[in-house]
């Protein structure tokens, strides 16, 4: 990310926005950027904040939509240092789409915001990506990743374990969470793994149906039955889990 947006050169190879060098400033004319850590100049006002990146492209959006947008319009005559920390982190969201980009940056962008100014986010990424414009986003809340994006990359210890959208990654795992409750359970066939806590039960198969006929034919009394495709979440630990062993 930090290649992309010029900050950086890479040990080797090459990188390239929109085709061109990231490290030309008419290439990043059309980026936006929310880093995961940002600070702003604590004597100007949310409003003014806006302005000042707004300046610097020629295309930007309007101020009054970013302050509707990301929930910043009772802040807007607010100076930057009375911001809380959350306050902080949607204004700094705002920035990434005041030039109008083709392209914004996020990295963990929902860190340290609230419920409802999260999915404020998500609803504000899905209408982005609607008008033929992208996003590329980093985060550690996998349900956000299976929420939000077309394509996943999965890092790991530095090395790129899988790349694909979501359906292809859980299908390269290739197993199904089978939950219920039961006293006791005999032996099962095609179990790849199998958790416990109190009566309840969680097992992952490739083959949920011949899993629930074995439970069946066994004469296990069991209920609360849940079948369900691996989350994202899950699919990351099996996989990072594989890469270490």
């Amino acid at each position: 990310m930090g290649i992309l947006s010029g900050l950086l050169h890479p040990d080797r190879g090459e990188a390239r926005l929109f085709g061109e060098d990231p490290h030309d400033w008419r290439a990043r004319l059309r980026l936006g950027v929310t880093p995961q850590a940002s600070g702003f100049p604590p004597t100007l006002r949310v409003v003014e904040i806006l302005e000042l990146v707004r300046a610097h492209y020629p295309n930007p959006a309007p101020v009054a939509a970013l302050l509707e947008r990301f929930g910043l319009l009772p802040l807007a005559r607010r100076y930057a240092e009375r911001l809380s920390e959350g306050e902080k982190r949607r204004l700094a969201l705002a920035l990434a789409f005041a030039g109008n980009p083709a392209l914004a940056i996020l990295d963990e962008p929902t860190a340290g915001l609230d419920v409802e100014s999260r999915r404020r986010l998500w609803e504000e990424i899905a209408a982005f990506c609607k008008e033929d414009k992208s996003v590329l986003l980093t985060t550690h809340h996998l349900e956000e990743a299976e929420r939000l994006a077309d394509r996943v990359a999965i890092l790991h210890r530095g090395r790129l374990l899988a790349v694909g959208t979501v359906a292809e990654i859980k299908a390269r795992i290739g197993l199904k969470r089978v939950a219920f409750r039961a006293r006791q359970l005999p032996e099962l066939p095609g179990v790849a793994r199998a958790e416990r806590s109190g009566d309840r039960h969680t097992l992952y198969t490739a083959d949920a149906d011949r899993l629930v006929r074995a439970l069946v034919e066994a004469g296990v009394a069991f209920y609360e039955l849940e079948v369900q495709p691996l989350p994202l979440e899950e699919a990351f630990l099996l996989l990072t889990r594989e890469e270490s062993a």
